[in-house]
């Protein structure tokens, strides 16, 4: 059902899968189990990479020009990758510029060096296309999800990871040990306990 995917319908059952432990974490609007969700979907990246096509349209001697917004490396361009022309030929456009990905405030930017030129434009086009690695998310809205229906188990796992080790954190001046519910074990444990197991069962887990 594509609803489960949902923000809402994560958090809720997120929540239930903590058993007791839930209860610590009592911010507003299940603001802590949307932060554990949005570090889970982050190191989804790593282990279900998404890659996406983007283009931007080059200005000929600029540098900086705003990246996707979801972006978290850049993979490789197509721009001028099917030129033929060689460097002894007069055709030739010259170095292609290499990309690297820089964050102007809150903005994330491809800086292109050396800056396209006005004859690379001209023979290349002004359509920079080129393939990247797009972070994932947890939207309100199902379909707007990232996360395949097939990782839901995934996605959860390593959300509740995150519970413990935020856990283990807010208590590190104080052992906590509490019920191992989480990962089906009967022992009682530490959040870094079960933080380390979950952690195991996640990497375990991925195909």
């Amino acid at each position: 059902m594509p609803e489960i995917m949902s923000r809402a319908e994560l958090i809720a059952d997120l929540s239930e899968s903590l058993h007791d432990a839930s209860s610590i974490f009592a911010a507003e609007n299940g603001g802590d189990f949307r932060r554990h969700l949005d570090a889970a979907a982050q190191d989804m990246g790593r282990v279900r990479p998404r890659t996406l096509l983007g283009i931007i349209t080059l200005v000929a001697d600029q540098e900086a020009y705003e990246a996707p917004a979801d972006i978290q490396i850049f993979k490789s361009a197509l721009w001028g990758v099917s030129r033929t022309a060689r460097p002894w030929e007069r055709s030739w456009t010259g170095r292609l510029p290499d990309v690297r990905l820089a964050m102007n405030g809150n903005t994330p930017e491809m800086h292109l060096l050396p800056a396209p030129t006005a004859p690379q434009i001209s023979v290349l086009g002004s359509a920079y296309k080129f393939y990247y690695f797009a972070a994932h998310s947890v939207s309100a809205d199902a379909a707007q999800t990232t996360i395949v229906h097939g990782d839901r188990g995934l996605l959860l796992l390593r959300a509740q990871a995150e519970a413990m080790r935020e856990l283990a954190v807010r208590n590190v001046s104080k052992p906590v040990s509490m019920r191992d519910g989480i990962s089906g074990g009967t022992r009682n444990g530490s959040p870094t306990y079960l933080f380390e197991a979950l952690m195991k069962e996640f990497e375990s887990r991925i195909q």
